[in-house]
């Protein structure tokens, strides 16, 4: 079973391989204007290993949750690159351009990263829709300040017309967190991650306790995995500045439930400290949400 996402914009919300980072050291936490530093690749793998993300891989999903695969290795994480961004301009074309080459480096990033798990990586199809609607196979989606972005079945939808542009501006970090989240989501599809958390939803019913927490995990997850990205990319000498992450990780505040009235993404606090974990840290052990205590995904 396939799930579609959709993120909330209004007030919610070089080949690459897999990395080993430095070890952890809770007393030596990044912020906002540190990130973590530079990553090495992972045993068995080198700079020039096959698998750049530009192309499909061969491989099987794990259905599995919280005992994934790729959530188990604690010093596993994305390897810091250079990504190159147009400027942001606020017209379909501006944007057009801008999530394309963002895409390009979302799939740098985690290609690779899945390859070495032996997933079936296959870069999404990107989309820019410019009606009040679209369809998708996940139904006919309405576009609207709760569809700046939306994913279903390997493919990522953009609305320009949901982005907010006229809220946001000249603001790319924004936008980049958003097409991240969304990326995330992707690397669940792949992983089997999403397939697995959308059976169990269907089984407990959408709008259950039980399926509107898992609903959380899966939301919050992809905010880490958003922020794993951010996190690669800034102040590697390309288009990802201090500034554009520091814009990003503040406005990880306005976003979440609290904002939106809705009980499946997650409270603002958590929708902004998962992001943040993924940002501090680049650990994709750290981004399991599925074994996380019901307090930090409410």
């Amino acid at each position: 079973m396939q799930g579609a996402v959709a993120v909330l914009l209004l007030g919610l919300v070089v080949a690459i391989l897999v990395s080993k980072l430095p070890g952890d050291d809770s007393s030596g936490q990044a912020t906002a204007s540190g990130p973590v530093g530079s990553a090495t690749a992972a045993p068995g793998t080198s700079e020039a290993a096959p698998g750049s993300g530009s192309g499909g891989s061969s491989g099987q999903k794990t259905l599995k949750l919280a005992d994934h695969p790729i959530l188990q290795d604690p010093d596993a994480g994305l390897q810091n690159f250079i990504c190159v961004l147009p400027s942001w301009e606020s017209s379909e074309a501006g944007a057009e351009a801008f999530f394309t080459a963002a895409t390009r480096c979302l799939n740098e990033a985690w290609g690779p990263f899945l390859t070495y798990y032996h997933l079936p990586f296959v870069p999404p199809s990107l989309h820019f829709p410019t009606g009040s609607s679209f369809q998708t196979a996940c139904g006919n989606i309405a576009v609207g300040v709760a569809t700046a972005a939306y994913y279903c079945d390997n493919n990522l939808y953009v609305p320009y017309r949901g982005l907010q542009v006229e809220q946001y501006g000249n603001n790319p970090g924004v936008y980049l967190a958003l097409i991240a989240h969304e990326y995330g989501h992707h690397v669940q599809e792949v992983a089997g991650i999403m397939d697995a958390v959308w059976q169990q939803i269907y089984t407990y019913g959408q709008v259950s306790p039980t399926g509107l927490d898992l609903s959380r995990r899966k939301e919050l997850q992809a905010q880490c995995f958003s922020g794993m990205f951010l996190g690669a990319v800034v102040d590697r000498g390309g288009s990802i500045s201090r500034d554009m992450y520091a814009k990003a990780w503040r406005d990880q505040d306005t976003r979440g439930d609290n904002t939106s009235g809705s009980h499946d993404h997650g409270t603002n606090a958590h929708y902004a400290s998962w992001w943040r974990v993924g940002a501090q840290y680049n650990r994709i052990a750290r981004c399991n949400t599925f074994a996380a205590a019901t307090s930090d995904v409410s």
